[in-house]
């Protein structure tokens, strides 16, 4: 009898171990070695906007002028920093003929030339302008989904301004946004912060459904284990331990990342789902399903993340891809491009973003062949050790 008891014991601690969810109790972790390979598509989603950023600031500036234009000399006052060079706006934006044009009459009372923008990039500001309006309440929506994610439904201003681009929020959405829906935001400053906050006023449990809730909801699937949409690199060699690896932690139950993940063991796999869910719904917030690494290294106390969080982002090279184009580390969401160089969901600020690049090139035939993507892929390998606890 008393062998038999324990040979029941036995049985359930090796069918124990090979349930799925085991990692949930034991918090045990395999040893992977994973690269890091090169992906010439997704580098050029970000190389393709160099410079787009600070052309559209100073495209902004002029555009908002009641002048019509901006004299040269205010210009020369504003430098830019493009990298590690520092350029005058006046010497930088005369690059982009398509876009930029300089007047050389000198009219009475004015001391230097002026810049105009082209009429060509005139229009396509207002169709840009058009397209925000529109576009308001997603925009909107968005922001607020962002608030949701924090432990406190609010974020540094600091830290929103960083991600403002991406998300395409225009530049003024102090006064658009945020004075247009003081039921939706406010500023506040916390007693022990020197910094502004931009806080949520309330929950919106319509919003708290994460992009693959959606995703999986929509194609019938409604269980717990949701499952990431992963694409590696072409080339990309899984070794069969990290395959199974792989494939078991795919079934592991799925966190959203809009619930409380305090109860949570920060040492297991579920955890480390968790993070990753988090991620994957940020980079949706965003226009073109991407962002610098950097922008979200202030942002673990918000999101209830433990240290080297981004660690995720190197572990799971079929989710992320980390560029290292334009001399900064650029998360991007694979899922988003399908393997391509294109969205498969493209927001039309996207498109309006397209057509100012395609019109900084115009006109500039010494740029051919600059900045092609190299044939070569680079494999670089990382080894990621995963303890057992």
């Amino acid at each position: 009898m008393v062998w038999s008891i324990a040979r029941t014991r036995r049985l359930l601690r090796r069918r124990l171990y090979r349930l799925p969810f085991a990692a949930d109790q034991r918090a045990t972790l395999v040893n992977v070695k994973l690269k890091w390979v090169k992906d010439r598509a997704l580098d050029s989603v970000v190389a393709r906007e160099r410079h787009l950023r600070q052309v559209h600031r100073l495209l902004e500036l002029i555009s908002t002028d009641p002048r019509g234009g901006v004299p040269i000399q205010e210009l020369r006052i504003r430098p830019l920093h493009l990298g590690n060079v520092r350029h005058l706006p006046s010497d930088f934006l005369l690059r982009f003929p398509a876009l930029f044009r300089r007047s050389s009459e000198l009219s009475s009372g004015r001391s230097s030339p002026w810049v105009y923008l082209t009429d060509d990039a005139f229009q396509l500001r207002e169709l840009e302008l058009s397209v925000l309006r529109d576009s308001e309440p997603e925009l909107v929506d968005r922001l607020r989904r962002l608030l949701m994610l924090t432990a406190h439904l609010s974020l540094p201003l600091q830290t929103v301004e960083q991600l403002s681009w991406d998300m395409g929020l225009p530049s003024d959405y102090h006064k658009k946004i945020l004075q247009c829906y003081p039921h939706f935001f406010g500023l506040v400053r916390p007693d022990d912060d020197e910094r502004v906050w931009l806080k949520l006023s309330a929950w919106d449990p319509l919003l708290a459904v994460s992009e693959l809730q959606r995703s999986s909801s929509a194609g019938g699937f409604n269980g717990d284990s949701l499952s990431f949409p992963v694409r590696f690199t072409r080339g990309f060699g899984l070794r069969r331990k990290c395959m199974m690896w792989l494939q078991e932690w795919q079934t592991l139950p799925y966190t959203s990342p809009y619930a409380d993940p305090s109860d949570l063991d920060p040492r297991i796999d579920v955890s480390e789902k968790r993070i990753v869910g988090v991620f994957h719904e940020l980079l949706h917030l965003t226009l073109c399903k991407k962002t610098e690494r950097s922008n979200l290294s202030n942002l673990r106390k918000p999101l209830r993340l433990p240290y080297k969080f981004t660690k995720v982002f190197e572990r799971h090279p079929g989710i992320f891809y980390l560029s290292q184009k334009l001399g900064v580390q650029t998360v991007v969401l694979r899922e988003a491009y399908g393997g391509g160089r294109e969205l498969l969901s493209k927001h039309p600020l996207v498109s309006i973003r397209e057509r100012y690049a395609a019109m900084m090139n115009a006109g500039r035939p010494e740029i051919c062949g600059r900045h092609l993507i190299s044939e070569e892929s680079e494999v670089v390998s990382s080894e990621v050790c995963y303890k057992n606890e």
